[in-house]
């Protein structure tokens, strides 16, 4: 039985984002981070993303920048397509500490960025000789490229308001807890505020409560190990933090709308 843990993706990678197969779980699924960060380009249509619990519109030409560790989601209109770059460990350095988002509005620059996410894509996908060692320089045009373009970018002062900051505090906590079990006001005392302005504050951010985050958080968490592996369910339970795979079942039933059992069947 293979009982592992979820196997993150790590290495370069190219994947589209829209009206696919995967709009539902872009749709649907809670805000989530990855060990390594992800650039997201907008391509066409319009939508909200929620970025170190402070919500943005995005239009076509956005480009969005989420680094490794940061928790974010996506929802995408009915006409929205893009593309999510996976941006390798070795090559993050290169990159902002920060989430960044672009609005590209100069027509030269819209094009250059086509030119090279084309490029990348196609060496993706190529068989060609040393086609993995050509992907990887494009990925380096495309740090460079997003590097110019930042220099040049009226900063986001949003970001810089004691509610955001507030809000991008609670977010990365809980991304590093949200397996312990912890509550709201355990989240709120460390963070040296009140559990009801915790939750003001982001839902004035994001337009969710501070729970909800966090409920969000475990559940997404709970529904990709029982996709994705065999884990025992009360293992699952135990490792979210839950005192029992029962209470852990109800919580589940009642974000999900069926029992970690039946959703791992319907998984397939």
């Amino acid at each position: 039985m293979n009982t592992q843990p979820i196997r993150e993706e790590s290495h370069l990678d190219l994947r589209s984002i829209g009206n696919s197969a995967m709009v539902s779980r872009w749709r649907t699924e809670a805000m989530r981070a990855h060990s390594t960060p992800r650039l997201i380009f907008i391509h066409k249509g319009q939508g909200r993303i929620t970025v170190a619990g402070l919500t943005s519109g995005y239009g076509p030409n956005n480009l969005i920048f989420v680094p490794a560790g940061t928790m974010y989601g996506i929802e995408l209109g009915p006409t929205a397509y893009g593309q999510l770059v996976t941006i390798p460990r070795a090559m993050a350095d290169d990159w902002p500490e920060d989430p960044v988002h672009l609005r590209l509005r100069d027509v030269a620059a819209q094009r250059e960025l086509v030119t090279i996410m084309d490029g990348l894509e196609a060496e993706l996908r190529s068989d060609r000789p040393a086609a993995t060692r050509a992907a990887h320089y494009q990925a380096g045009l495309l740090s460079v490229y997003f590097e110019r373009q930042c220099s040049t970018a009226e900063p986001e002062s949003r970001r810089e308001t004691s509610r955001a900051r507030l809000a991008a505090a609670f977010t990365d906590l809980v991304e590093r807890d949200f397996r312990t079990g912890r509550s709201v006001a355990d989240y709120a005392r460390d963070l040296g505020v009140t559990p009801t302005h915790l939750t003001r504050v982001c839902k004035q951010s994001c337009g969710k409560s501070a729970l909800t985050i966090l409920n969000q958080r475990v559940h997404l968490e709970a529904r990709q190990l029982l996709r994705e592996t065999r884990k025992p369910i009360k293992d699952i339970a135990s490792g979210l933090g839950f005192t029992s795979a029962a209470y852990f079942t109800r919580s589940f039933q009642a974000a999900a709308g069926m029992t970690p059992s039946d959703f791992r069947r319907a998984a397939g």
